[in-house]
């Protein structure tokens, strides 16, 4: 292993990680590795996976978001966690060991 390398817990079936600047598809790389700001705040902590990360069946999403998708709330939620922004990971999966 690098030694600037993570171990982080992927879902078997999330979708692969799209590439920087592409629309979100859920695989979850980002917030499994650490938290946006608001991550930070719910989780508190900077690195490791974000507490409000849940995982639907299909992808990951925000439990935040989830619980507050309409009005003001959920704009806010949307800016702070950059939701529609595009993928701003630059972390790549290295695959199972």
């Amino acid at each position: 292993m690098q030694p600037d390398a993570r171990v982080i817990r992927i879902h078997p079936d999330a979708p692969p990680k799209p590439a920087l600047g592409q629309a979100c598809n859920g695989c979850g790389v980002c917030c499994l590795a650490e938290p946006c700001p608001l991550g930070v705040l719910l989780s508190r902590r900077f690195k490791g996976a974000c507490v409000a990360l849940r995982w639907d069946g299909a992808r990951y999403v925000c439990g935040v978001l989830t619980a507050q998708p309409h009005g003001l709330r959920g704009w806010l939620v949307r800016r702070w966690i950059a939701a529609g922004a595009g993928c701003d990971c630059s972390l790549e999966p290295a695959g199972k060991p």
